[in-house]
């Protein structure tokens, strides 16, 4: 694969983005196949994940059909920077808020 994974990769999150100059992909070859790295501007991070990371699961899968095309594994790794809108998994979550609650 000639680093078209990258370039597609790079074109469709650049496309989603409100920070499309902050966007950068690292590629990566090994005996496990191809390794994406994307880094976005933290404030496009939730346009990125979706909810529930379904924008990310879509990506992946976009570039897995890319990869299979191209008769390799193309893995992506989604670096979160500090400072992004996507908020804390535990966050206000109904589980802290139940023993929260427990504990009065």
């Amino acid at each position: 694969m000639d680093g078209r994974d990258q370039q597609f990769l790079e074109f469709l999150v650049k496309s989603i983005v409100d920070h499309p100059d902050d966007v950068q992909v690292e590629r990566k070859v090994d005996e496990m196949g191809v390794l994406l790295t994307l880094k976005v501007h933290p404030q496009d991070m939730g346009q990125v994940v979706g909810k529930r990371g379904a924008t990310a699961q879509a990506i992946r899968s976009l570039l897995r059909i890319v990869g299979i095309k191209n008769n390799a594994r193309v893995n992506l790794k989604i670096v979160e920077p500090d400072g992004s809108t996507r908020g804390s998994r535990n966050e206000g979550g109904a589980v802290d808020k139940a023993v929260e609650e427990m504990n009065l």
